[in-house]
């Protein structure tokens, strides 16, 4: 029991319940592993009753946590009566981060961080629609090989403009480890706090018309127009290497042309904005080109950004360390540029940027915030019903502690940065905000255990920088949720996601779900890039793609007839409720039905998966695949697999009927 209470103290789980009457208990081993990486020692009886003890004996001390919070009704939980604060009166104080002084009444002092946040989140404008796409999927004809932000800005102002679109939802633009084969996954980064500059157009820098070497770069131009072609018209797979290569040799061209006085002042603006965190980043790619990737394998002294080492390194690697974070600037300025597009083409909420989990172990910010984060764990899931063998992911944890003891200033800069330019944010996994699956390194996933943090505090980070950003925050909430949550993201105004197929009334007779029964609070749509698209999951081809990969967990045709029987029950559904007027087995009718099925819904946001609107049957990503399948490398392609351009996408016959029932909306 001991060993339980100074796991409890530390928010650490000794046993979960991955369903209803059903108790896990977890491994002592893994509990002792991970006290160990929260800085706690549990090695031993006797180290866990000195930790115990310990931790105890500072209770009698401590005045204060190290973060409190100031609730919507004005209270500050943990300020007792027997303190008093020094210089001001809670009450008075504004939204934001605060140092809070207090007084014992026995004479002692304490110093604390106090955030002082909204109730909530700011809310859609009534309700809107949009598309969702991941944007390395979304090539024009002026692209270099992959989509860009300029194509972001363009599908933002002709949706807005055309179909009367509130918001596009991308995938994390986050900036990814480099080296060759780079991981594809924008749910793997390197820095969660700066965007890739692979997304940038290289010709909306204004610098760029201005380069000297104009052979050097139109030979680069053709390049990129080539890297184009293999994707669109010879079946190649998205090259984001390749991409890469031709995009840095063109930047380093423009990169030698002299800003021009405004934009240097802009420049130097974002420069003293991104202080430590950009000079980090910056220093981190620069040591990469010479060092390679694998931060861990560099020169001993390099590993610690705060080193004598590191910074010598970064006097010597001057020049690069400037380019990269002109490069952060650039993609940073064109960022800007997509959202005042949207919103210049109406739309009330804009670009809905998306937040990753986690970050690569090897990437920018593991190196960069070593003290923030667990060594030795990964974050995953547990054994499911969709998965016996649980999952890691491969990203390290924050520490709860350290979050706390420094008042949470590295979640609150991350959300900063990405709210920059954002009408709202997605956060993947946002169940992650009350607690991760850790799992030790060299232990399977089946041996993890959860991870509490303070709901409270991060929710109250979340409603003050959205607040400030006057933004809209959606979070991924499928899976495994823990009782509690949804109501308290709800309470916080913070929307659900809701996917046609996994709505049911699982409390009753387990069939769909009414429309009038969903939450208004989400954003509803009909798949999302983890799923099959709409049009695979009619024809049941998403099932004949997982037997082909050797990835059903049953007999093909026992899996192809439940795949038959949820499509047909849902179908049923939708043609007594009348939203199914046209032929019966008229593929594209049966997608447009399920739209008018969400609209029907009290959903404040209806979104439209981008390739469902042709007839893409590919997923993006296929979960438990690797190399089997090319996981986020597929242009956006007709019923036929063929790539279309974002030029094509837009004159879509079959786009433009379906975004008609939106248009019927009352």
């Amino acid at each position: 029991m001991t060993l339980a209470r100074l796991a409890a103290r530390h928010g650490v789980a000794m046993s979960y319940s991955p369903s209803p009457g059903l108790t896990v208990t977890v491994p002592e081993a893994t509990v002792v592993a991970v006290l160990a990486a929260l800085g706690v020692d549990a090695s031993t009886p006797a180290a866990v009753h000195r930790a115990l003890a310990d931790a105890e004996a500072a209770d009698l001390t401590r005045l204060l946590p190290p973060t409190l919070v100031r609730r919507g009704d004005g209270s500050v939980p943990g300020l007792g009566d027997e303190l008093t604060v020094i210089g001001t009166s809670v009450a008075q104080l504004p939204l934001g981060v605060h140092q809070l002084d207090v007084r014992h009444r026995d004479g002692r002092t304490a110093t604390a961080t106090l955030i002082v946040a909204p109730p909530a989140v700011p809310q859609p404008p009534g309700r809107t629609h949009g598309f969702l796409v991941q944007l390395y999927s979304l090539l024009s004809t002026r692209s270099w090989g992959m989509g860009d932000l300029g194509d972001l800005a363009e599908l933002a102002a002709w949706s807005g403009r055309t179909l009367g679109s509130g918001f596009v939802q991308v995938n994390p633009l986050h900036a990814a480890v480099p080296g060759a084969p780079t991981d594809p996954s924008p749910y793997r980064p390197s820095s969660r706090r700066f965007p890739d500059p692979v997304h940038l157009r290289v010709e909306n820098i204004p610098e760029c018309a201005h380069v000297a070497e104009r052979a050097a770069l139109d030979e680069l131009t053709e390049r990129a127009a080539g890297l184009r072609q293999r994707a669109l018209s010879k079946g190649e797979l998205i090259d984001r290497d390749a991409v890469w290569e031709v995009k840095r040799e063109a930047l380093e061209l423009v990169h030698r042309v002299p800003l021009g006085p405004g934009r240097r002042a802009a420049y130097c603006d974002f420069l003293a904005e991104q202080g430590q965190a950009l000079e980090d980043h910056a220093t981190w790619c620069a040591l990469v080109e010479r060092y390679g990737p694998h931060w861990r394998s560099w020169p001993e002294g390099l590993r610690d950004p705060r080193s004598a080492a590191t910074a010598r390194a970064r006097r010597e690697l001057i020049d690069r360390v400037t380019f990269h974070s002109w490069l952060a600037w650039l993609t940073d300025t064109q960022l800007a540029a997509a959202q005042r597009a949207a919103r210049e083409a109406g739309m009330p909420v804009g670009v809905v940027h998306d937040l990753a989990v986690g970050v690569h172990p090897e990437g920018a910010d593991a190196w960069a915030q070593q003290d923030a984060f667990a060594p030795g764990m990964s974050v995953g899931a547990p054994p499911d019903a969709f998965n016996a063998h649980g999952q890691d992911w491969g990203l390290p944890p924050w520490r709860p502690d350290v979050l706390a003891a420094c008042g949470y200033a590295p979640y609150r800069d991350l959300l900063q940065g990405l709210l920059r330019h954002a009408g709202a944010l997605r956060i993947d996994h946002v169940m992650g905000l009350f607690r991760l699956w850790w799992v030790p390194e060299g232990h399977p996933p089946t041996d993890g255990t959860y991870v509490h943090y303070d709901a409270e505090a991060m929710l109250a980070v979340l409603a003050l920088e959205a607040h400030r950003a006057g933004a809209v925050v959606i979070g991924e909430d499928l899976g495994t949720v823990e009782p509690g949550v949804r109501e308290a993201l709800a309470a916080r105004g913070v929307l659900g996601t809701s996917v046609l197929w996994f709505e049911r009334d699982w409390a009753g007779d387990g069939r769909p779900l009414a429309p009038e029964a969903w939450r208004s609070g989400c954003l509803a749509t009909a798949t999302t890039h983890d799923l099959p698209s709409t049009a695979a999951r009619l024809t049941g081809e998403h099932v004949q793609l997982r037997h082909r990969l050797g990835l059903l967990t049953g007999p093909l045709a026992q899996e192809q007839g439940a795949a038959r029987a949820e499509v047909t029950e849902w179908l049923g559904h939708l043609e007594r409720l009348g939203l199914l007027p046209d032929a019966p087995g008229d593929e594209e009718a049966e997608i447009r039905a399920v739209h008018r099925f969400l609209l029907r819904t009290p959903a404040r946001m209806v979104g439209v998966w981008l390739p469902d609107a042709v007839g893409d049957r590919r997923p993006q990503n296929l979960p438990g695949t690797w190399d089997q399948y090319p996981n986020w490398r597929l242009p956006v392609a007709g019923p036929d697999a063929g790539p279309l351009t974002l030029e094509a996408i837009v004159a879509s016959p079959r786009l433009h009927a379906l975004m008609r029932v939106f248009a019927e909306e009352p």
